[in-house]
């Protein structure tokens, strides 16, 4: 099988090819020697050439770059909650009814005989949820599962042959291959077995927040939400939850008094964390939030300086058989390729704003995530603040570090740029050490048990997820010592 054959059948006999927009902000198992083989095939129609009308990248929705002297600046001045909404004025948010914060308009169906391809287009176009929900049929409006970028994740690693199935998959991994590889049209009903999802949770929309909190502080990360017919109203993401707390928190006294708080002395975050070498090959990354269930992962230099950051956002940008090359290169080279793509660079270093500092306060935290739309920030060491404040405490990681298993492969003639090697990158000027990360699970968790909510344990959610991964993908980490997996 070709992994690097990444095509489909397309709907006239017209091709387009169609490379990444620009910029725009919307105020949200083959060897791999084989990918080679695309660049001489590739005349044939793509995955994205059959993709019409192609919406802006979903990654202006969350990674937005910033030079050094605006990391300095939102350092120093965080920025402020945008205007209120004055019908939250005077009201107690465990009141507020769910349906108040959601719209019919970020709801996108699609059907279990839909194409990926199909698909995958309704996903593009549906930048304000980042997600389209699959039904039986058109006859029904009952959800059976949902269709978001993790899941595109998933199904690039088995069309290229990167994925690792267990045995009673690997027929049907080599089966969607094949199919994408002579041009047969893939329906999302074939590909199922191969996601890692969630519970499909609903919630009616005159239930109160409340309800919602608490299930978002569990470790779930989205709630469809229902009218009395089980229509579905609305799509509720712990990320619009955070959003509507740090614009709404004036109006709410528990919520607003904790964001002056150090995240220290809050406790928010895990020192449990997973991330990839700055020379890892991009398929170590890929893999991981495909295994582990993540949205992103932080990169890393030789000294486990925070460098870069991928999520499963930018899988959009290997939907192209031109770029199908990246899997061979480099993590950092790949955040370099989008930095690149989005026009950003011209000259000067930018590097995503994605890190936050034991004595960053809550408020801090908060304002980067729905700044740049993500779901997680990483912690990184710290000085103390002042003198007479004891200095950050040493959470001593325990570092796996596996060996290579091939040598980084590079692209002679590419026109993607050069980095450097992780060895030679500023990491420790840029941010700082990488000792835990803190998520959007972990401050509406907190948010709850501030106002006598009782959210079950997320990590026990997180533990579910990883004890479905492969053994022989990662080291076992399920123990309650601090632990950071690093993958070269």
């Amino acid at each position: 099988m070709d992994p690097g054959a990444f095509y489909f059948r397309g709907r006239d006999s017209k091709e387009a090819s169609i490379s990444p927009p620009p910029p725009q902000r919307t105020g949200s198992s083959s060897s791999l020697h084989k990918a080679g083989h695309v660049i001489a095939h590739g005349h044939r129609s793509s995955f994205a050439e059959n993709l019409r009308g192609l919406p802006p990248s979903p990654r202006n929705q969350r990674h937005p770059s910033f030079t050094q002297a605006a990391i300095q600046e939102l350092l120093n001045h965080p920025p402020a909650p945008r205007q209120h909404n004055p019908r939250f004025a005077g009201r107690d948010w465990r009141d507020i009814a769910i349906g108040e914060l959601v719209s019919k308009d970020d709801v996108s169906w699609v059907e279990m005989d839909t194409s990926v391809e199909d698909a995958t287009m309704a996903l593009l176009k549906n930048t304000s949820s980042n997600v389209v929900i699959i039904r039986e049929n058109t006859a029904t409006s009952v959800p059976v599962s949902t269709f978001d970028y993790n899941d595109l994740n998933a199904y690039i690693l088995v069309v290229v042959g990167l994925a690792h199935p267990s045995e009673d998959l690997v027929e049907l991994y080599d089966t969607i291959a094949k199919k994408a590889q002579t041009r047969v049209s893939v329906p999302i009903r074939d590909i199922q077995p191969i996601f890692r999802k969630e519970s499909l949770v609903t919630l009616q929309g005159d239930e109160d927040l409340a309800k919602a909190i608490e299930v978002f502080g569990s470790g779930v990360h989205r709630i469809l939400i229902t009218n009395h017919n089980s229509e579905v109203i609305g799509i509720l993401s712990q990320l619009k939850l955070i959003e509507f707390f740090w614009n709404e928190g004036v109006n709410f006294r528990v919520i607003d008094d904790l964001y002056p708080r150090i995240l220290r002395d809050v406790g928010v975050g895990s020192q449990q964390i997973i991330a990839v070498n700055a020379d890892s090959p991009l398929t170590e990354a890929l893999n991981l939030m495909s295994q582990e269930g993540l949205s992103s992962v932080a990169v890393v230099d030789n000294a486990l300086n925070v460098v870069g950051n991928i999520s499963t956002t930018d899988v959009r940008h290997l939907t192209n058989a031109t770029s199908l090359p990246l899997l061979q290169n480099s993590c950092m080279h790949f955040i370099s390729v989008i930095l690149t793509e989005q026009g950003v660079e011209k000259g000067k270093d930018s590097f995503p704003v994605f890190y936050v500092n034991p004595y960053s306060t809550l408020a801090h935290a908060v304002a980067k995530l729905v700044a740049t739309h993500s779901h997680r920030m990483w912690i990184v060491e710290s000085a103390s603040p002042s003198p007479s404040t004891p200095g950050t405490p040493s959470l001593g990681p325990t570092v796996f570090v596996p060996t290579p298993s091939s040598s980084q492969t590079s692209l002679t003639g590419s026109h993607f740029p050069s980095v450097p090697p992780a060895s030679t990158l500023p990491g420790s000027h840029l941010s700082g050490r990488l000792i835990g990360v803190v998520t959007l699970t972990d401050i509406l968790n907190l948010f709850a048990r501030s106002t006598g909510l009782n959210p079950s344990d997320p990590n026990e959610q997180r533990a579910r997820r990883r004890r479905s991964s492969s053994s022989s993908i990662r080291p076992s980490i399920e123990s309650s010592r601090v632990s950071l997996d690093i993958r070269r």
